[in-house]
């Protein structure tokens, strides 16, 4: 038997990053020792340097803010806000929330496959995949009825992004492939695909103009329901409910179910998992899938609802699949704290765009970059705590030796 006596319980660290973890686990482990208090403090710090970055260019950054909050329209939850200023309110609000609903959706994707273990990088491929079967699905079969034209085209985008995003887990589980190269590839496969697609003279180019490279358009009977607001002027549609219900299936399935249970498993570590008797790369295939019929999902309700066609600049150019690993990382890959990351990134985009903030205020078009600035720290100090965590984690030896040093004990027991 050993001599040597173990350290106190209170000497102990409330959050071991072991060596037998995943980079997955060890960062999920970090990111919970901060508790609810860290996200909170990391959105002030980051908002609090992107006023440095408004002050060194010249501007108020309390007006720059306050003319960002008011093109959210979330002042519209305000009782006093009323007569006009509350209609137009109502109506920056509507497009805040058309662009939370596809959020929540991302950063859920990103989530579910960071609890397992692994880094979804692909929700950009998945969800592009998920918006050309969309916008296929919603331009065909016009005669169908409402209710199951809208319904088969999401399950079919669902579907597509799942199968898109299977690719990479079976190469994960199958030949131990990086996931984050292999979904980054795809991502770029699946942009270039697209394109090809709707060309000039693709197979889904529009076939009433042959010089726009630009995909049919939905047909009336595939749009998503307008409940608030005008359907001409793109007033908000029921995605978001369904994007909630997501949120709430999420945590069913990772907190409730076995499938769940196992994917958690897998992530703290795959060994031990795999010695438990848990499949770990039918896990990674299936975490995959999840998260890619999620992106899928995300797809088919921005095409549904309010674009309702896509052209090739829109697939070279959208980013809002990338701006789902800032959601997740945001919101502790939870489905509350994702909700909420999705709505707070949604008001950013929304509130800088060129059609809200006053350029008296501040250049629109500097306010999409301060918006990008600002989710880039984010993502900085949101990692912050975690870099803190592994430094505290490597000094520990050094400091139980110190102490040991000064009580007189020998360096072989404190090691």
């Amino acid at each position: 038997m050993s001599d040597v006596t173990p350290p106190p319980p209170s000497a102990q660290p409330e959050y071991d990053l072991g060596h037998g973890a995943t980079v997955g686990a060890r960062l999920t482990t970090a990111l919970k020792a901060g508790g609810v208090l860290a996200p909170v403090l990391t959105v002030l710090f980051a908002f609090f340097v992107g006023g440095l970055v408004v002050l060194v260019t010249g501007h108020n950054p309390f007006d720059t803010y306050k003319a960002i909050f008011d093109g959210t329209g979330l002042q519209w939850l305000f009782p006093w806000t009323s007569g006009d200023k509350r209609d137009t309110a109502a109506i920056n609000l509507q497009q805040t929330l058309l662009i939370t609903g596809p959020l929540i959706l991302l950063g859920l994707a990103v989530g579910y496959a960071f609890r397992a273990g692994l880094f979804n990088i692909g929700g950009q491929g998945q969800y592009i995949v998920g918006s050309v079967v969309a916008v296929w699905s919603g331009s065909s079969w016009e005669g169908m009825p409402h209710l199951p034209h809208v319904v088969l085209c999401m399950f079919l985008a669902t579907l597509a992004g799942a199968a898109w995003a299977s690719i990479a887990g079976a190469l994960r589980a199958f030949t131990g492939a990086n996931e984050v190269i292999t979904t980054i590839m795809l991502n770029w496969i699946a942009i270039w695909l697209g394109v090809y697609l709707f060309s000039l003279g693709g197979p889904l180019q529009n076939s009433e103009q042959p010089d726009v490279p630009i995909s049919n358009d939905v047909v009336p009977a595939a749009k998503l329901h307008v409940f608030w607001g005008d359907p001409e002027l793109q007033g908000l549609h029921i995605g978001i409910f369904v994007a909630l219900a997501a949120a709430f299936v999420y945590w069913v399935l990772l907190n409730r179910s076995t499938k769940g249970y196992e994917a958690r498993a897998v992530g703290f570590n795959p060994e031990a998992a795999r010695y438990s008797g848990i499949k770990v790369g039918r896990t990674y295939v299936l975490v995959m899938a999840t998260c890619g019929a999620l992106a899928g999902l995300a797809g088919s309700l921005d095409v549904l609802g309010w674009q309702f066609h896509l052209a090739t600049n829109d697939i070279q150019g959208t980013q809002l699949a990338f701006l789902g690993i800032a959601v997740a990382l945001l919101g502790r890959n939870t489905a509350i704290g994702t909700c909420l990351a999705a709505l707070l990134f949604g008001a950013l985009v929304n509130g800088t765009s060129v059609r809200n903030l006053d350029p008296a205020v501040f250049e629109p078009e500097l306010a999409q970059n301060l918006t990008t600035v600002i989710q880039g720290l984010v993502v900085l100090f949101v990692s912050a705590d975690v870099l803190i965590l592994m430094i505290y984690n490597k000094l520990r030896p050094r400091r139980r030796r110190a102490a040991a040093a000064g009580a007189g004990e020998p360096a072989e027991a404190t090691a």
